[in-house]
């Protein structure tokens, strides 16, 4: 039976939990509400109020809890109520979690979890799509899943590793993306791309929700005899240089894809890198696709204009083939 992304998300840290006593959640209305996307539903009763925790409203306070429950020998998974509240616990997190293990070797074995994204109206306090902050920062691993199996292995993952990870769980995605998982215990390893459609005439690389606009848009220009791969990154940081570069030496043009804000975006990263090291194989300019800087809008027509549509990668995918 398929499982769906947030169910996903759920199993995998269920399995953790039974696997190591060692891992404990906590976060704000986690535990007798489920959380506010439903993510925890059903742990409190099954773990107890000792390994699923409601915290008061303090993002600061959580991040730093988890950060000193780490240094004990326990494994916190922290949820942020939506990625955009995680700015609460910046200093925590940035300032002190990332940079224990090069300051006095003491890694803190944390999970942040993070909803994040558009396409739930949810206006530019509850949409937004910050990873950048955290990749620009030295000792976090991001990770951004954009099915539900990667989801999965991705937060076991995350919960196993000796470091900080912000886990970006896409909103919109909770529900709309959905499959049959492996059967038994399965880790998706951080730091490893996926090819996720592959192609012959152009690559995108992307990652989180838009790897299903991108393969959308991919559908449609397939018609026109256009052959797209598409790269879905899974992780920023660290980030898997070598697969985004063998697909553009394969391709000869490449589209970088996010839903997050262009300026500063991590689109301009990786863009750079194809051009540093890709150069002599690009056969047209790096294109890249993003939202427009500015907040994300409540307006649900405004929201459809502001977010990176398949019509419009369908447009930049044509022009560049032709190019």
């Amino acid at each position: 039976m398929p499982t769906t992304y947030v169910e996903a998300i759920r199993e995998g840290i269920r399995e953790e939990m039974e696997r190591d006593p060692n891992v404990f959640l906590l976060g704000e209305d986690i535990g007798v509400y489920g959380g506010a996307f439903k993510v925890t539903q059903g742990l409190l009763d099954q773990f107890g109020e000792r390994r699923v925790v409601d915290t008061p409203i303090s993002e600061s306070a959580i991040v730093g809890a988890a950060i000193g429950a780490s240094f004990m020998g326990l494994r916190p998974v922290a949820e942020m109520q939506f990625a955009d509240f995680i700015s609460c616990g910046f200093d925590q997190i940035v300032n002190y979690a990332a940079k224990c293990r090069y300051r006095w070797n003491a890694p803190a074995a944390i999970v942040v979890r993070a909803p994040c994204g558009g396409g739930i109206h949810g206006g530019p306090f509850h949409s937004q799509q910050n990873e950048a902050w955290f990749a620009h920062t030295p000792g976090l691993k991001v990770v951004l899943p954009a099915t539900a199996r990667d989801a999965k292995g991705l937060i076991k993952s995350a919960i196993r590793d000796n470091d900080p990870v912000l886990f970006f769980e896409h909103k919109a995605l909770y529900r709309r993306v959905k499959e049959d998982l492996p059967e038994g215990d399965y880790t998706v390893p951080i730091g490893k791309a996926n090819v996720y459609r592959e192609g012959r005439d152009l690559s995108i690389v992307t990652y989180s929700a838009m790897v299903h606009t991108a393969a959308e848009a991919a559908e449609i220009v397939a018609k026109d005899g256009i052959s797209v791969e598409v790269v879905d990154l899974r992780t920023l940081t660290p980030f898997d240089e070598e697969t985004v570069l063998e697909s553009v030496k394969k391709t000869s043009k490449a589209i970088v894809l996010h839903e997050a804000t262009l300026t500063g975006g991590f689109g301009g990263e990786i863009a750079a890198r194809i051009t540093e090291k890709a150069f002599e194989y690009l056969d047209g300019p790096v294109v890249r696709i993003a939202a427009p800087d500015t907040p994300v809008p409540f307006s649900q027509t405004l929201e459809d204009a502001y977010l990176p549509s398949v019509e419009q990668v369908v447009e930049k995918v044509r022009w560049l083939a032709a190019y």
